[in-house]
């Protein structure tokens, strides 16, 4: 009997640690989905305007730097023609954030991953970590979880 219960207790031990990583994972893949989603409905508001909408109200002096202002303002130009619920938040519950090119040609949006903070200075590429940003820059994802995260 006690072994039985210790090989139960080892099983459930290993089932625990893979459910938290699956959780996670969902996370970035809910995150990535939604980034998507938005991504579209940039693309479809710049078909028809010819440039893609402001960040927030404002628009960055000189060329693209990483997402700075929440979607708020984004909202109100997207919804309810090209979305029809902007995604504000990412899997982890931390605000999205949304930039433009001060010519309003490019845009980025960024998720700050599971520690809910922006990376100063991002790695760009695929990364292998829950705490990594993941960072989509029009239409294409430049910084991406890929393989066995940590």
């Amino acid at each position: 009997m006690l072994i039985v219960v210790a090989i139960i207790g080892i099983i459930v031990a290993i089932s625990v640690a893979n459910l938290i990583s699956a959780v996670q994972r969902a996370k970035q893949k809910r995150s990535m989905g939604d980034m998507r989603t938005l991504a579209l409905a940039v693309e479809s508001y710049s078909t028809d305007v010819n440039r893609y909408p402001s960040a927030a109200g404002f628009v960055l002096p000189s060329g693209l730097s990483l997402p700075t202002a929440t979607l708020e303002a984004l909202a109100l130009q997207l919804t309810p023609t090209y979305i029809r619920t902007v995604p504000m938040t990412d899997g982890w519950n931390s605000w999205f954030t949304y930039a433009t090119s001060s010519s309003q040609t490019d845009y980025a949006i960024r998720s700050n991953g599971a520690d809910g903070s922006s990376e100063s200075a991002p790695p760009f590429g695929a990364t292998h970590l829950f705490e990594a940003d993941i960072i989509l820059v029009d239409g294409a994802f430049v910084q991406y979880p890929e393989g066995t995260q940590k």
